[in-house]
């Protein structure tokens, strides 16, 4: 079982390798008999011959990459904590995570140069962990967005933030899968998520996971954790795409919450029951899509869409993958015990 971790402040860093870069695309070696590495000495793409050059064009990339993208890494803090953001627009907005700013509405906000300022919550969107602080009349550099639908599996990425409170720190690595749907502690599913090998630890959450091209690709959100060992899985950590993030800031920045969130919802309030074999629905929200449906209080949820509902974290990322306005059938156990399937027309989670 994968065991999720939001990446907020922590006492002690853990260890982490960061993933060795790959030779960009393109990359060639010289022609030789007896191939690499055997018989005839064949030179590596990373040898003088021509890979000198090469690397040292991936390194000052590197270096650019992070002068460029550093000033627009902030740090967030509150009385519980501390995290990352970056800043959206040349007004001050700055994007982060929800639960690194949690229940404040007031901040601190410190720049990488030192500088800090009075922060103040825009608006918060838990369902898909993205907040908006804004700081008033200060020139703070904002970052470039990037279109993260264009990422592949491979695409060299870093993480720019203030993992421990170590300002302005960047882990490097690279893009290990797209589409994920990862459940967080708190219980809200994220679908779409980006999984990278760069090293993501606490404090890194709400700040800037950046392409070659320095722009920001993804919103660095949470790390696994080993459940055997505990602590953090190396090289396995996980990032809101830049999409995602910019069209809920936006939204946020607009009109002070999300007005169209993209997101089903089925219109319940439940809980886990101790057999897991489903939620128990203790409230149902007047016309929404489960009371059209006829679901009621006491009743059970088994399977949404044909998939088995155990608890209230599979239910949310099942959800997580299904649309608004899609109809699909629901399983229940009605309070009779009785079993019957209804036909749910899902509506979409507001803001």
């Amino acid at each position: 079982m994968l065991v999720l971790a939001g990446c907020g402040s922590s006492a002690s860093p853990a260890a982490s390798p960061s993933a060795a870069p790959s030779a960009p695309s393109g990359a060639s070696a010289p022609a030789a008999s007896g191939g690499y590495g055997v018989g005839g000495g064949a030179a590596s793409p990373w040898t003088a011959a021509s890979g000198s050059s090469l690397a040292e064009q991936l390194q000052q990339q590197f270096v650019s990459v992070v002068q460029t993208v550093s000033p627009a890494v902030v740090v967030i803090q509150t009385s519980s904590g501390l995290g990352s953001g970056v800043v959206f627009d040349n007004q001050g907005d700055i994007v982060t995570n929800a639960h690194v700013v949690g229940t404040a509405t007031r901040f601190d906000v410190t720049t990488s140069d030192g500088k800090s300022f009075d922060g103040r919550l825009v608006g918060t969107f838990p369902a898909d962990d993205i907040a908006v602080v804004k700081v008033s009349g200060q020139n703070v550099q904002p970052a470039t967005f990037g279109d993260s639908s264009k990422l592949v599996v491979g695409d060299i990425v870093m993480a720019i933030g203030n993992p421990l409170g170590l300002q302005s720190s960047v882990t490097e690595g690279i893009v290990s899968a797209v589409g994920r749907t990862v459940t967080e502690p708190g219980g809200a599913s994220l679908p779409n998520v980006i999984q990278t090998s760069a090293p993501i630890n606490p404090g890194n959450s709400g700040g800037a996971l950046v392409d070659l091209e320095g722009q920001v690709v993804g919103i660095p959100t949470l790390a696994a954790v080993d459940p055997e060992l505990g602590g953090t899985a190396p090289g396995i950590g996980f990032a809101i795409p830049s999409n995602l993030a910019k069209d809920i800031a936006t939204q946020l920045i607009e009109h002070g919450k999300v007005v169209s969130s993209h997101r089903a919802y089925l219109g319940i309030r439940a809980a886990n029951v101790t057999s897991g074999g489903g939620v128990l629905v203790y409230a149902v929200t007047a016309g929404g899509p489960a009371a059209k449906a006829g679901i009621k209080p006491g009743e059970l949820i088994t399977s949404v869409a044909g998939q088995p509902i155990s608890d209230f974290g599979v239910l949310s990322a099942v959800l997580a993958g299904l649309a608004p306005g899609q109809t699909v059938p629901v399983e229940i156990v009605r309070a009779d015990r009785t079993k019957a399937t209804v036909q749910v027309t899902l509506g979409e989670l507001p803001g």
